[in-house]
C-alpha cells in the first residue's frame, strides 16, 4: 500500500474525517483528499504532524509496512504504564517538559544500524476527539535501559517527587530527510 491509501485506512481507523484531520494539521478538507488519493503530499512538518496525531511511525505512513501487519505488531509490543498522579518529566532533548499521566513504552519495528529500539512516550492529555495527546519522552537502545527508566519513574512517584529527568535514554540525533532517529557513536 502507498501514502495515500495507508493514510486513509489509518484515518478511518481512527474513526477521524477528513474534515477533522484537516483541523488538526492546519490544512484544508481538499489537501487531505488530495494526499489520499495520492495526487500529492504533504510538506515535511505536516507529514511529522500526521505520524505524532495519527499515532504511527513515518516507514508505517508511507507505505513500507502493510497497516494490518503494523497494527497487529505494534498493539503486541506496547506497553502502557498509569501513573497515579502526574510527574513532569524533561523529554531526551531537554527542550520540554511534559507533565504525565501515563507513559508508554513501544518498540521500533525493524530498527536500522545505530538506530534505538525502544521509545518512551509520555501522554499529558486526552483531546477533544477522545485521543491520546503523546510526546516523545526519550529514545533506548535496550529493553532493559527503558525498563530501567520506567522502574524510576515509578519510583520518583511512589517517593512523592513531581519531577523526573531521564538518565537511561540513548543520545540521539536525527538524521536524513524525515529526520530519522540515530544513536549518536
Amino acid at each position: 500500500m502507498g501514502f495515500g491509501e495507508n493514510l486513509k485506512t489509518i484515518r478511518k481507523q481512527k474513526n477521524i474525517t477528513q474534515e477533522e484531520l484537516a483541523g488538526l494539521l492546519d490544512v484544508s478538507r481538499q489537501a487531505v483528499s488530495k494526499w489520499e488519493s495520492g495526487n500529492g503530499y504533504p510538506e515535511t512538518e505536516k507529514l511529522l504532524m500526521l505520524s505524532k496525531e495519527l499515532d504511527v511511525s513515518l516507514d508505517y505512513l508511507m507505505g513500507g509496512v502493510p497497516v494490518t501487519s503494523e497494527k497487529e505488531k505494534t498493539e503486541e509490543k506496547s506497553v502502557e504504564y498509569a501513573i497515579p498522579g502526574k510527574i513532569a518529566i524533561t523529554t531526551f532533548d531537554n527542550k520540554s517538559v511534559v507533565v504525565c499521566h501515563t507513559v508508554r513504552m513501544s518498540n521500533i519495528l525493524w530498527p536500522g544500524k545505530n538506530e534505538p529500539g525502544y521509545i518512551l512516550n509520555g501522554i499529558d492529555k486526552i483531546t477533544f476527539w477522545g485521543r491520546e495527546h503523546t510526546t516523545i519522552l526519550g529514545w533506548y537502545a535496550t529493553l532493559e535501559d527503558i525498563e530501567k527508566e520506567i522502574k524510576e519513574i515509578m519510583e520518583a512517584i511512589n517517593k512523592g517527587d513531581n519531577t523526573y529527568k531521564l538518565k537511561y535514554n540513548a543520545n540521539i540525533e536525527y538524521v536524513g530527510l524525515l529526520g530519522q532517529p540515530k544513536i549518536k557513536d
